[in-house]
């Protein structure tokens, strides 16, 4: 089992308004999150959710958790998600709300590279590293010291090399974001 997490507490002040609530082909980019996990074989599914959390619809197939502290940056929604999942879960697919474009046969190679013996496994674009990012239970302590401000686990990959199978998924989907409401026409051309 391997469970999904979507982070989607951000206040989007770039966007104007919080991410998890924008549209992009009438659907809010939460719910696109939740499906691509839930198409990517994760399960439980788990949105941490803070500004904007009273408007988000309702999520079928997903566990919505709260984070008040949403404003301490992308860490703290990281190490809230994790905390909310049930202890016999061996592995996470994180993803980020903003990132639409993101397949779920990138999420099943993550998936696929744990299955196979990696601790950490991390889809790469060009080959930069990207998301989804597939984090083993046994690295969730080293998040307490990566995982603050508005790092998540990007230091963490960059100093252990020897933990991370890097998984190229430039052929299944596209790692762009969404951070202003200028960005969503990109992403239609692209998607």
């Amino acid at each position: 089992m391997t469970a999904g997490l979507l982070l989607a507490a951000g206040a989007g002040r770039r966007y104007g308004l919080p991410k998890a609530l924008v549209e992009l082909d009438g659907e809010p980019l939460v719910r696109r999150g939740v499906r691509l996990l839930g198409d990517g074989g994760c399960a439980p599914v788990h949105v941490v959710l803070g500004a904007g959390a009273d408007e988000v619809p309702d999520l079928p197939g997903a566990v919505p958790v709260r984070h008040d502290r949403w404003s301490d940056g992308l860490g703290s929604s990281l190490r809230r998600g994790l905390a909310s999942l049930p202890a016999h879960v061996p592995a996470v697919v994180v993803v980020l709300v903003d990132q639409p474009l993101l397949s779920p046969v990138a999420v099943r190679r993550v998936r696929t590279a744990y299955a196979s013996g990696a601790l950490v496994a991390v889809a790469t674009y060009a080959g930069r590293p990207g998301h989804p990012v597939l984090l083993g239970r046994d690295v969730w302590p080293l998040l307490d010291r990566y995982a603050v401000g508005d790092r998540g686990a990007r230091d963490l990959l960059r100093d252990r090399p020897d933990l991370v199978v890097e998984v190229p998924c430039d052929d299944v989907g596209s790692p762009l974001d969404v951070d202003t409401p200028a960005d969503l026409p990109r992403l239609v051309g692209d998607g």
